[in-house]
């Protein structure tokens, strides 16, 4: 089978390479997003697809507006593909793109459709609490994440998972689904399942205000919040910036959800949960574990923050290394 492969980002790199591995399918070209800007010398970098395209000597494009390249839609319409494969491409394909190859266009989409249609579909079902996502394989239409739905498969999500963890995992995931899926449309074995509107939620880009803390919200959403925009989240600590990379919340209704070596943290549960306070306030710092903070409702620890051109703390070392005093607010 003749495979165009768009996409840009790590979700997409084990799709490629299944690809790429599988004597089934011939990958004649991959189209990703141009090469951006990083770094303190600002120099360009290739995206994660483009690197391995190009260890394997398979033909990039990277048009910087693909309805409108004139270029890459001639090489697009000479490659005769059978299928043309997106795996979290970044750019929206024309009808014109849709309708190339013979087998049509096959997303692999990062959640359960018709749930969190959009850009970002983990890190909003985690910011939602949601306890299951999953992969989707679809047939693109001229919509955002509206085509026919083909094969799904579902994962449950841990309390302390984040939108790293949970990606790598979907994206392992969405490889298998995708061949799957090839293979069975090939073969006529597949029904497209329209979605259902009345069923479809959203995820739309992340904004920077999205990351920033509001100490007043319960912990259970400012948790979610921390591990779904994982790790950019921040705060105000002594009047500078501080990342908020990984928390855990505290409470009855989470202790069967925690590791073993949280024991300690439940044994003292009784105590810390008497103590008042304003959100944002350390009530308590616990060895081994680091601060522990109020919020609107309920408790939080921190376990893991960064300050400004510091490397990542584990929350026992942050409260040594700035003293953290009981008492003292984080903004």
């Amino acid at each position: 089978m003749r495979v165009v492969f768009f996409g840009t980002p790590q979700f997409a790199v084990p799709s490629l390479q299944l690809l790429l591995a599988d004597s089934e399918f011939e990958v004649v070209a991959v189209v990703s997003q141009p090469d951006k800007r990083r770094g303190r010398g600002s120099s360009h970098i290739a995206s994660a697809v483009k690197q391995v395209a190009l260890a394997q000597q398979i033909p990039v494009w990277q048009p910087q507006r693909l309805k409108k390249d004139t270029a890459t839609l001639a090489q697009l319409a000479a490659a005769a593909a059978d299928v043309f494969v997106v795996v979290a491409y970044g750019q929206i394909l024309s009808p014109q793109v849709l309708a190339m190859p013979r087998l049509g266009c096959i997303n692999v989409h990062g959640s359960l459709l018709p749930q969190y249609r959009g850009a970002a579909p983990i890190q909003w079902s985690l910011y939602n609490g949601e306890t299951e996502t999953g992969v989707t394989t679809m047939l693109m239409d001229a919509g955002m994440d509206t085509g026919d739905m083909l094969l799904k498969t579902a994962t449950a999500v841990g309390l302390l998972d984040n939108a790293w963890e949970v990606a790598a995992t979907l994206a392992n995931q969405g490889a298998e689904l995708l061949r799957e899926t090839l293979l069975q449309l090939e073969r006529g074995n597949l029904t497209p399942i329209p979605q259902n509107p009345a069923e479809a939620t959203y995820a739309p880009l992340i904004d920077k205000e999205d990351w920033v803390i509001d100490w007043n919200r319960p912990a259970w959403e400012i948790h979610n919040q921390v591990r779904g925009f994982f790790p950019n989240c921040v705060a105000s600590f002594r009047e500078q910036p501080l990342k908020v990379m990984k928390t855990v919340p505290l409470g009855e209704e989470y202790w069967g959800q925690l590791p073993a070596n949280c024991a300690p943290l439940a044994r003292q549960w009784e105590n810390l949960a008497s103590l008042e306070s304003i959100g944002g306030q350390v009530v308590s710092t616990v060895k081994n574990f680091g601060a522990i903070v109020a919020t609107g409702r309920g408790l939080l620890l921190l376990q893991e923050l960064q300050l400004p051109g510091k490397r990542p703390q584990a929350g026992w070392d942050f409260v040594n290394g700035s003293r953290l005093q009981v008492g003292e607010v984080f903004r």
